[in-house]
This record gives C-alpha cells, structure tokens and sequence, in this order.
C-alpha cells in the first residue's frame, strides 16, 4: 500500500505542478485522504466505493492499453530497434570489457525484484485470493492464477517498456523513474493522457490497497487471533502506512518493499518444495479428467 499511494501522489503531482505548487510537498496530505477512503470501505464498510472501483478498474485498463498500442501503431518502425535495446540493457550487452558479467547479474536480479512486485508469483498472496473460491478442482484455480503474470507482466509491462523506449523517454527523461517516466512516454505521443493515467492509478491504488488489506487480514487474524479491536488494530497500522507512503521518495519505498516482499518468499517457497509431490499428483489426476472428459465426449 506504501507503494501504490506514493505512485498515485506523484501523478497526482505531475498533473496539477502546471496550475498549483499546493501539492508538491503534500505527500503526507494526499495519503491521509487516501488513507480516510480506503479506511471507509476496510473499516466503515463502505462497500459501495469498492463496488463502483471494481467497475471502473477494467474500463481504466482497457483505455490504458489502448493508449499503449496506439502510441506503438504510431512508431511501429521503432518496434524492433526497441526489442533490440531493451534485450541489450538487460544482459548487459551494452557493458564493456569486466564489466559484462557484473552489468548482467544487476540487469537479472533488477528483473527478478520487479516481475516479483508486480505478478506476486511465489510470493504467496494471490494463493489467499484464490483460495477463497468455490470449486471442486482447486488445481482449476491455480490454472487460472497463471493468467495473471502472464497479463500483467508479458503483455502489460512488455507494451509499457516498448512505449517508454520507442517514445525516447528513457533517454530524455533523466532522473524520472515510476509512473512519472511512464507518464512522459504517454504524453509524448497523446498530450491528454497524463490526466487519464492519474485517475487510472489512483483507481488502480485504491483497489490493489482495498485487496492487499485483505491479505493482510487474513495474515494477522492467523497469527494473533479474530476479534473486533485486533481487527481494528491492524486495519489502522495498515492506513497509517498509506500516508507513510505518500510522504516519503520513492527509493524508500521500493526500497522497504523489495525487503518485504524477499521476506515473504522465503517461507513460500519452502512450502512449494514440501507440497510439491502433493501437486504433482493432483495435477496428474486432474488432466487425466479433463482427457478422459474429453475421450468420453468425442465417443
């Protein structure tokens, strides 16, 4: 939640430097209001918010990539030069001499840290999400789970590095990082597209914080037990970060939730290596239903 409020701030921030300078140290003023809406709905119960958010999401994603493939359609020449410097800076092909081997292990663990931010996979989250559906095939829902990395980080992430790169944003942009280097790629091919990516990102934040604070929930009534005030407890801790969040750089940031996230790994994928012949023998048995289904149908 950190993250997704300091993001939402710095757009927030980008779009409004030209009309005001009111919010350009205002971190901590944006994260309590962020703070006091997210708190309505995890602890006032306010579910029409999140009901109107999760209509609104999909509609923010679907503009977004759009605006993504558009910009491409308009440099589609620069596509491939695009490929080529992309898969040249992350294995370090661009390095000289020693620094070839050093440049690569940094470009990889680089990748890693963010694909793992984003997608959660083997982090052990979505698993909580997951879980609570109703089906007899629970391998189903771990198939379903798959999609996720795939939408997210190959289609996603692969068509925002293409923009940022074949819009020259990454050259031109010194020092910017996050969704304000996105944002310049954006506004670099549709000038109006920053207002649109700050309302999307500040949806995106709000809902990705509502589902994390779930996750949390489920974490911290495992460990200390349910109850109303433990409840309570954690849901303010979790509010309090928002505008923690909000208020310091992003470094920081990313910083503390690389260390977390890493943390949270650990005893994951311990417990993937343990229950791992359990999954190869339920994921055996389940495709043996679907081809003795599908056998049964074609007789």
């Amino acid at each position: 939640n950190m993250f997704q409020a300091n993001q939402a701030y710095q757009q927030f921030v980008s779009i409004t430097a030209d009309h005001t300078t009111f919010w350009s140290d205002k971190g901590w003023l944006f994260g309590l209001i962020m703070a006091v809406i997210v708190g309505a709905v995890i602890i006032g119960g306010i579910k029409s918010i999140a009901r109107v958010t999760s209509k609104l999401v999909p509609f923010m994603a679907g503009i977004y990539l759009l605006a993504g493939l558009v910009i491409l359609i308009m440099n589609v020449e620069q596509i491939p030069t695009a490929f080529k410097v992309i898969y040249e800076d992350a294995f370090g092909l661009s390095a000289v001499g020693g620094g070839l081997v050093g440049s690569l292990m940094v470009s990889l663990l680089q990748g890693v840290r963010r694909a793992a931010f984003s997608n959660e996979a083997g982090i052990g989250s979505a698993a909580i999400a997951h879980a609570s559906a109703q089906t007899n095939n629970p391998i189903s829902q771990g198939i379903v789970a798959m999609l996720g990395p795939l939408i997210d980080t190959i289609i996603i992430c692969t068509m925002t590095a293409l923009v940022i790169v074949v819009t020259g944003a990454y050259h031109e942009s010194t020092g910017m990082e996050g969704v304000a280097l996105t944002s310049r790629a954006f506004e670099s091919g549709l000038s109006w597209f920053p207002y649109v990516l700050a309302i999307a990102v500040i949806l995106f934040a709000f809902s990705t914080m509502i589902s994390w604070s779930y996750y949390g929930l489920k974490a911290f009534t495992y460990l200390f037990g349910e109850g109303v005030n433990k409840e309570l407890i954690y849901k303010f801790i979790f509010c309090t970060l928002i505008i923690l969040g909000s208020a310091i750089n992003l470094g920081s940031v990313i910083g503390f939730t690389d260390a977390m996230i890493f943390a949270m790994s650990i005893p994951n994928i311990i417990g993937l290596y343990i229950l791992a012949p359990d999954l190869k023998k339920d994921l055996k048995n389940y495709y043996e239903k679907i081809i003795k289904a599908e056998i049964k149908a074609k007789a």
